[in-house]
């Protein structure tokens, strides 16, 4: 089976921003082929293909396959490096305060954290859901990542960060507990009161993206009440964050959604509670100092007052490291 390589440095996506270069590339990721060959299928002069094979092949994307000899003519046949290559380089400013990216599961109190955190630290957000940003994390698209995945033994985050991360190169760090339940219209008109409601055919449900900690609890609830996916309007329909799911409540471009209690404040729609929810920081050993101001916050008075003030949130554990 052929392997897809992510591409890491500049050179090498600068390489393919030229698309005689990457038509080049495409060409030999199906199957080897001659500079004869190359030429033939673009409509190229070998030597003008020539050119470009150097370039390919010192940037480490195209390597030389074999050698023919054919009627008394040596030919080289080159070939990819992979099946297919990943474009995979974060751009980020530069300045006198250091950038760092968070990718996981939207959180209000750490929106307002990394507000406060500016004069020390830049904290860009890629809000993908938990299990995406664990993934990020991992692959190297972030420092840092927020999860509230429960898993089937009613444990939060631990056993998906020790599946993604055998290594234990990570610490957990808690960052709050939340309030999560069914956001619906104010006044409640259609009555919702459960998750049996969103089943009925006068009910418009409003989803969160697969893969957030949102979602999973969602879809292992159903199960358990046999509630089936396909009874449930809208269900196919999804956005990445609370705030989101909340305003789109509130224009009345669905009827519910499931979402925290602090994001349905906001946008002054109902909310029926259902559970509550540990919300925990995800760090890699090597970005632990660069991410102390972030850390040391989390300690802090100020915070757990901030982060209260955010209806439906308790900061009993925030700031306690959980073992792995």
């Amino acid at each position: 089976m052929d392997t897809i390589t992510p591409l890491h440095t500049f050179d090498q996506i600068k390489l393919l921003a030229d698309a005689r270069r990457l038509a080049i590339l495409r060409l030999l990721m199906a199957a080897p082929a001659t500079l004869s060959q190359l030429g033939h299928a673009l409509g190229k002069h070998p030597a003008w293909v020539q050119h470009h094979i150097k370039a390919l092949e010192a940037g480490g994307l195209v390597e030389l396959a074999e050698t023919r000899l054919s009627a008394g003519v040596m030919e080289k046949f080159y070939r990819a490096k992979a099946g297919g290559f990943l474009l995979q380089e974060l751009i980020l400013p530069q300045g006198k305060i250091p950038t760092l990216v968070f990718s996981g599961s939207h959180d209000l109190a750490l929106e307002a954290l990394a507000e406060r955190l500016r004069p020390q630290l830049h904290l860009l957000a890629l809000p993908v859901g938990s299990l995406d940003g664990l993934i990020n994390l991992r692959q190297g698209l972030c420092q840092v990542s927020g999860a509230h995945i429960l898993d089937e033994n009613g444990e939060y985050n631990l056993p998906t960060v020790r599946r993604i991360f055998p290594e234990q190169n990570v610490r957990l760090m808690t960052l709050a507990t939340r309030a999560q339940g069914l956001m619906v219209a104010p006044g409640n008109p259609l009555g919702i009161r459960s998750l049996e409601d969103l089943t009925r055919a006068d009910v418009v449900f409003l989803n969160r993206n697969p893969g957030s900690g949102t979602r999973i609890w969602l879809e292992r609830e159903l199960a358990r009440r046999e509630l089936p996916i396909s009874a449930i309007r809208g269900y196919e329909n999804c956005v990445p964050t609370h705030s989101q799911a909340a305003e789109a409540i509130r224009r009345g471009q669905a009827d519910v959604s499931l979402g925290i209690q602090a994001a349905a404040q906001n946008q002054g729609i109902g909310f029926l509670p259902l559970f509550e929810e540990r919300y925990d920081l995800i760090i890699p050993l090597v970005y632990h100092a660069a991410l102390a101001p972030l850390l040391d916050a989390l300690q802090t008075a100020s915070f757990r007052h901030a982060a209260e003030s955010l209806t439906g949130y308790t900061t009993t554990h925030s700031g306690e490291q959980i073992s792995l």
